[in-house]
């Protein structure tokens, strides 16, 4: 480290969207402490401190590390906020909803860390990928397309999320981030339906959750398309969302492309 070297050494991370942009920006090795979602997403971090996330973070655990940054995101409980604040060290507190947000996420952790390059190179790869899958499927009708990122209550995926399903030539059902009535979804009578529950990995109950919300005559039940995708491809705002293209894409598309390790389909279970 040169003397002109501000940027911090010693990092918390209390969301693996932070961890991953870190890896990717090649800084892991100054994450001192992550939660253990994070070391599911970035197995390089075992052996780092554990700790609290952004919902639950704790003062005492924070300081006791010594960091010279704390990174965040939403979602926040204000207590939690406060106790992060408390630690007295930089706190960057991420609130993305967009693509757009996500890229600006993430040139902004790299800049942080000495790595505007490298996060420019991760930024543009994103980008490279999506346009390449949006240009495969730009000649195809559009798919409809129902994802949630959560099932009770019903809860829509992001925005983010909807742009990603754009892109893989679809057209997402009900309003991004926002409750849903499940008598509502049937009426749209989507072609394929995405389950992506936070913290529920790839393991939701697709064949429970037709029976019980009476879906069993919507369009995407009848075909054979429900989809459980890993959940931290389409949750996590980072580079990780390229897997979650590549599974909607598959999900949408499957004669076109090869089915990727995450995504079941309800006539697998």
């Amino acid at each position: 480290m040169t003397e002109t070297d501000h940027t911090p050494r010693r990092i918390v991370s209390l969301q693996p969207s932070a961890t991953v942009i870190l890896a990717a920006v090649g800084r892991l090795e100054r994450v001192v402490a992550c939660t253990k979602y994070c070391m599911e997403l970035c197995p390089e971090v075992e052996g780092r401190a554990i700790v609290h996330d952004s919902w639950t973070a704790q003062t005492e655990q924070i300081v006791a590390l010594n960091p010279d940054l704390v990174i965040a995101a939403v979602p926040y409980q204000e207590k939690a906020v406060a106790e992060i604040l408390k630690c007295g060290a930089r706190f960057l507190g991420l609130a993305p909803k967009t693509m757009k947000d996500i890229y600006a996420d993430i040139a902004s952790i790299a800049g942080l860390v000495g790595r505007s390059a490298a996060g420019e190179m991760t930024i543009e790869k994103m980008k490279v990928e999506i346009d390449a899958i949006r240009e495969q499927v730009m000649h195809r009708p559009r798919v409809r397309v129902y994802c949630e990122e959560w099932g009770k209550p019903l809860i829509a995926s992001q925005a983010w999320v909807a742009e990603l399903v754009s892109a893989a030539g679809g057209e997402f059902v009900g309003s991004p981030g926002s409750h849903q009535i499940a008598d509502s979804i049937a009426k749209e009578d989507p072609h394929v339906v995405v389950a992506a529950w936070c913290g529920a990995g790839d393991r939701v109950p697709l064949t429970k959750i037709v029976a019980e919300r009476g879906w069993q005559n919507m369009r995407a039940v009848q075909t054979g398309r429900v989809y459980c995708v890993r959940d931290d491809y389409l949750n996590t705002p980072a580079p990780t969302l390229l897997h979650g293209l590549r599974a909607l894409a598959a999900a949408m598309h499957p004669d076109l492309f090869p089915q990727v390790v995450g995504l079941k389909c309800i006539k697998d279970l």
